[in-house]
């Protein structure tokens, strides 16, 4: 691997509630420029956490309580993100790293129109463009991403799933970031849309040289996109690897009955032991 664009080190998050919940535990992880790195596992083992960690998003009560997050562009000095504050804060997000929040339905307003909601983030994070400007942009963001610029009049409910999810990975590239994390960004898609999104990620991924942390609870669609992969378990990362080492020599127990929990398209059914054989319908007598 190249040296490392983001380093996550030894991060630990937790809740401090009545009794505080430990969400990261001492996780470390690199990922390279333009490389996809997928982080799979199952609902509450704290992936979601990690990102708002990275994206420096986290809300009371979730709190960072150890670790480093480090931030090297094209060999720079090392950025230290947990210390950047206000203004700083302000310029290093989404101008270096973005986000694709799960659910679209949820993330984008529902009284907005698309054009106002890509246009905010000019807006916050790059003041200096005119309002010609910035309806220009918005609507080559939106044929970047395969969608009709006079969508920009829409509102979320009326665009399709599919649709609103390619919004949100045109707000996440609005300022050409290096670094976007992309929190189940296919969840409740259906399989072809789902197909198209992910087309969609590699194609911009090449066009633009930007890198993912892609985070799912399918592992079986890492391995097919992701460069590497981690594996969280309560808080932990328990195994990283290639994704052709974690499909082929997974080290760790957990990882391994993530892999038996694909369903195989052929031999013995598990329930009743007979083999599985496709037939033709049988036909009634009309």
């Amino acid at each position: 691997m190249s040296a490392p664009l983001l380093s996550i080190d030894d991060l630990t998050v937790e809740y401090r509630t009545a009794r505080p919940v430990r969400a990261v535990d001492h996780v470390s992880i690199e990922i390279a420029p333009g490389e996809i790195f997928g982080l799979a596992g199952e609902s509450g083992c704290g992936k979601s956490t990690l990102a708002y960690a990275v994206t420096r998003l986290l809300q009371p009560p979730a709190e960072i309580v150890g670790g480093a997050i480090r931030w090297t562009p094209d060999g720079a000095d090392p950025l230290d993100v947990l210390g950047l504050d206000g203004r700083e804060l302000r310029a290093f997000r989404w101008s270096e790293i973005s986000m694709v929040f799960q659910g679209a339905m949820n993330a984008l307003n529902p009284v907005h129109t698309v054009r106002s909601q890509i246009e905010d983030v000019f807006v916050d994070h790059r003041s200096g463009l005119s309002r010609t400007e910035r309806r220009a942009r918005a609507e080559e963001l939106l044929a970047t991403v395969g969608i009709d610029p006079r969508h920009l009049t829409s509102y979320p409910h009326e665009l399709s799933g599919g649709m609103r999810q390619r919004v949100m990975i045109a707000i996440a590239l609005a300022l050409r970031p290096r670094l976007i994390v992309m929190d189940e960004p296919t969840t409740a898609l259906d399989v072809v849309v789902q197909r198209t999104i992910l087309d969609e990620i590699d194609r911009l991924r090449s066009e633009l040289g930007f890198a993912v942390l892609f985070i799912t609870h399918d592992l079986g669609l890492l391995l097919e996109i992701s460069d590497r992969v981690g594996i969280m378990l309560s808080g932990r990362l328990v195994e990283q690897g290639s994704s052709r080492q974690i499909q082929d020599a997974p080290r760790h127990d957990y990882t391994q009955h993530l892999l038996r929990s694909f369903p195989s398209l052929r031999g013995d059914m598990p329930a009743t032991g007979t083999r599985y054989v496709d037939r033709e319908p049988e036909r009634r007598p009309s």
